[in-house]
């Protein structure tokens, strides 16, 4: 179905929902069993839900005894390693409140650029849903290489979005929309709507995500939309805080309005 604006999220058949690191780790871990109770609500309703989390490196530095997202590539897929099993374990504890079942599918862009391994990636994910499981995609972080990683999670969640058709993409950060500055700047305004090929190329991207965890930031989340907005799937970046409102229908966020 076609989902035309935020008031039509409720009854959208499939939604792909993403969450930065920054919003689920350390000081805000807090955060993971809102983002689950939101997804309940939606998975309660018949909606398929496929969850893309980052997280699995910062969730693995306090158990490397490291207080920062290292710089090499060894060590974060070392802590990839460790955070993966951590992040699952932290989900599948808040999802077991409401009897759904996680299962964990981790890609890498090699993936995403073979139409063997795509297919492949599309007929799992299609399978999980039908089988009501709650999908929560990460990059493959532990095996990536620094040529053919995604970089952010926001490429990789508009590339799962319009892999299996989303009717909507939720971006989930720490800031509750896209302003037209940095939004802790005087004057900085949040944009409330996005026509599809409208020019952003005026607008100063800041930082969205605690400094040191995560690598995104505005622009790739800008990125990520007019990608999947390109291929007919509408987006809404808000804060992990809004989830409920947002998933509701509610008017928080910057609205990407998709290609017709």
């Amino acid at each position: 179905m076609t989902v035309n604006s935020r008031e039509d999220i409720p009854i959208a058949r499939r939604i792909v929902v993403k969450v930065g690191s920054s919003s689920i780790s350390g000081e805000n871990a807090h955060q993971i069993p809102v983002i689950v109770d939101a997804l309940a609500e939606l998975h309660g309703r018949g909606v398929e839900v496929v969850l893309v989390s980052s997280g699995a490196i910062a969730s693995g530095l306090p158990f490397l005894n490291l207080d920062a997202r290292p710089t090499d590539l060894p060590t974060q897929q070392a802590a990839a390693a460790v955070g993966m099993n951590v992040l699952m374990n932290r989900y599948q504890d808040s999802l077991d409140r409401f009897k759904i079942v996680a299962g964990q599918v981790l890609l890498t862009a090699g993936d995403m650029e073979h139409d063997t391994s795509r297919d492949n990636a599309r007929a799992a994910l299609d399978r999980l849903l039908s089988l009501r499981i709650l999908p929560i995609v990460n990059e493959n972080d532990a095996v990536g290489t620094t040529e053919i990683r995604f970089g952010d999670n926001d490429r990789l969640a508009a590339l799962v979005a319009v892999l299996i058709e989303a009717d909507a993409l939720v971006l989930l950060s720490d800031v509750d929309g896209i302003y037209t500055r940095p939004p802790h700047e005087a004057g900085a305004e949040r944009i409330e709507y996005v026509t599809f090929g409208d020019n952003l190329g005026a607008i100063e991207f800041g930082d969205i995500g605690a400094a040191g965890v995560g690598t995104g930031g505005a622009s790739t989340k800008v990125a990520a939309a007019q990608h999947a907005t390109a291929e007919g799937t509408s987006v809404l970046i808000t804060s992990a805080a809004q989830v409920a409102s947002a998933l509701r229908g509610e008017a928080v966020g910057t609205w990407f309005e998709a290609a017709s």
